[in-house]
């Protein structure tokens, strides 16, 4: 399972960004799927996980601001973050996991599968 993120960058505070996460030849649907963050000089968090039927689990420091959703192929997954803060500063990884046991934003530290990550710097 090969996993590239994309859309990171540097942003002012309370702007957006839409992170990308793609797939190499499979798809979405027969996969957990998810984003967890690195934080600068912290370990790892758990951000958003997503099932099959679209049913979403949010970390509770975003819930209302980041939205993770698919695209129709389900070959892509997205994770759009809004209102951003500066605590959000972060290295995020698109992961996965073949089973849904765990399917949790606060499991997606702990997925098989992961990318190599995109930054994300939010400045105040």
């Amino acid at each position: 399972v090969q996993l590239m993120e994309s859309g990171g960058g540097s942003v002012q505070a309370g702007g957006s960004l839409r992170l990308s996460c793609a797939t190499s030849g499979y798809t979405l649907r027969n996969y957990c799927m998810g984003w967890f963050r690195q934080l600068p000089g912290k370990g790892r968090e758990g951000v958003a996980t997503m099932r099959s039927d679209s049913s979403a689990s949010y970390a509770d420091s975003v819930k209302g601001r980041f939205t993770i959703s698919k695209d129709s192929a389900e070959s892509t997954l997205y994770l759009q973050m809004n209102s951003l803060k500066p605590e959000d500063t972060a290295t995020y990884y698109c992961a996965a996991d073949k089973t849904y046991s765990f399917c949790t934003a606060d499991h997606s530290t702990g997925f098989p599968y992961s990318g190599q990550g995109t930054q994300v710097t939010v400045s105040s």
